[in-house]
């Protein structure tokens, strides 16, 4: 079954129970208050006979008489109202109607209003208390002095005590029993029931259309989830569903919405990698070509001789430079990836980070005055340093030669200090510089700043700075890059005293 049938059928399910319970619970109240109306008015209507057709005598406190007239009247009044009356004396016999006015005390088909007080009754009306009685038979023949056990005839009865005030003091003189056509009721509930039959009806088309709107409503935003979901499958992570924060689905929406934008990072990283890649692989197999091309014309010319005596020691060393570029590009992936996944374990030791430095300088001070740049090295005399030595130099090594591949005809201004934890290593060159868009992706694997450079003799795989980033990371450093297009660049590395495991022991 589709949702939408079954948000229907649960909506229209819940509107018609709630409908039928109310209107049972109606009908249920509507008839207890139509007995209770009516057993008010037979109680007024008992009430006014007593007041205006009784008379009593003062002496005896016996009723004597009544407004003869005012009794007849009641009766052709009340009779058109389907009321019916008698009047007992303290002895429980019916003073009114008497044999003279019992032709006009019948009703049709041949009956009299004829009450039955039972012994219980009579004793609650002489302690001065009113009566209703439910519906029953109240009517018997004229003929046959039996009761006459037609529902049109049944009746709802009030007993009503009659006392004279006498100086304070109460006597029962008799009793009102006065009745009402159960038949008179009926009618009344049979079309309250007709018009809560209509309103029902109504009430299920009203449902039925109200079921039909809301599913329609819930099952279109989950269509549309369903749809996103869809064009999401097919590769398009641009999609972007609605929601306004009010339910469920709304936050579900919203879930959908922050997968979509992690699904949209990472397929543009995927792809983002995937050009880093093909780029790498192009730069390497160039710069492995250069080589090997470079040392197989060598080993040729020594296989046939072509290579005069003088030149052979020249061509073994270029091969073996042209070697080495060849390992250091294979080993600089493999200590990429080594680093990565935490498969070098750093052993820090104490020694003294201004030697470090100065041997550095001195290393590659060939290699800067080739580009026409100077390194200018402030550093104190002695500088402790807790940290894996060769990884130390590494980092270093790396920074100041990426110094050396970005500036030109410049000073490379190395600066180094102890703050109070840890060690403050600065390495500013005054090159090309970089915009924000390149510092923030010059820690990914592969990637060159200057795409130009991509073939100078340092630079050849963009890993340098990706490895220096890992390591100084796993000493529990920072590295810090603060760059100006056009201006220069300067890295900021810190390495703690402590890292994250043993403090320094000084020597």
């Amino acid at each position: 079954m589709k949702l939408i049938y079954q948000q229907m059928l649960s909506f229209f399910a819940v509107i018609i129970t709630v409908v039928v319970v109310l209107g049972f619970a109606f009908i249920r109240t509507t008839k207890t208050m139509i007995y209770q109306n009516s057993w008010q008015q037979l109680q007024q209507y008992a009430a006014s006979i007593e007041k205006e057709a009784i008379r009593y005598n003062t002496k005896t406190h016996q009723v004597v008489g009544f407004n003869q007239q005012f009794l007849n009247d009641g009766t052709v009044i009340l009779r058109d109202q389907h009321i019916h009356f008698s009047v007992y004396d303290a002895n429980k016999k019916v003073v009114y109607p008497n044999s003279t006015v019992i032709g006009d005390a019948a009703v049709p088909g041949g009956s009299i209003y004829d009450p039955h007080i039972s012994v219980g009754d009579w004793k609650k009306l002489k302690q001065n208390k009113t009566i209703t009685q439910s519906p029953h038979v109240t009517f018997r023949s004229r003929r046959h002095d039996r009761p006459v056990n037609t529902p049109a005839l049944r009746t709802i009865d009030v007993l009503v005590p009659l006392f004279y005030k006498n100086n304070g003091v109460r006597k029962f003189v008799g009793a009102i029993s006065i009745g009402s056509f159960e038949q008179t009721l009926q009618a009344n509930e049979q079309q309250i029931e007709n018009n809560l039959f209509i309103a029902l009806l109504v009430s299920g088309v009203a449902a039925l259309l109200l079921s039909y709107i809301l599913a329609r409503y819930s099952v279109r935003r989950i269509n549309r989830l369903r749809h996103a979901t869809h064009s999401v499958a097919s590769g398009d992570f641009n999609i972007h569903v609605e929601s306004n924060h009010k339910d469920e689905i709304d936050d579900l929406a919203d879930d959908f919405n922050g997968m979509v934008s992690s699904l949209r990072a990472s397929d543009e990283e995927i792809k983002r990698q995937e050009k880093r890649r093909r780029e790498f692989m192009a730069d390497a197999a160039h710069e492995m070509r250069t080589p090997l091309t470079t040392i197989n014309g060598i080993l040729e010319g020594l296989a046939y001789d072509a290579i005069p005596e003088e030149d052979k020691a020249h061509s073994i060393e270029l091969m073996q430079n042209e070697t080495k570029r060849l390992i250091r590009l294979v080993n600089e992936n493999l200590d990429y990836e080594k680093i990565r996944t935490g498969q070098i374990a750093l052993n820090k030791t104490n020694f003294d980070g201004s030697t470090v430095l100065h041997n550095l300088v001195e290393q590659l001070d060939k290699k800067a005055a080739a580009a026409e740049d100077q390194f200018k090295l402030t550093v104190p005399e002695e500088l402790p340093v807790w940290a894996d030595y060769d990884r130390f130099v590494q980092v270093l090594f790396n920074i100041m030669q990426n110094a050396i591949q970005f500036s030109q005809d410049n000073v490379i201004e190395v600066t180094a200090h102890r703050t109070d934890h840890a060690v403050e290593i600065a390495v500013q060159d005054h090159g090309i510089g970089m915009t924000p868009e390149q510092v923030k992706n010059i820690w990914e694997r592969y990637y060159k700043a200057d795409a130009s450079r991509k073939n100078t003799k340092y630079g050849e795989s963009g890993l340098g700075l990706a490895i220096s980033h890992q390591l100084v990371q796993q000493h529990g450093g920072t590295i810090k890059v603060d760059s100006v297009a056009g201006e220069g660049t300067c890295f900021t590395i810190t390495f703690p005293d402590s890292g994250f495991d043993k403090p320094i022991v000084e020597d």
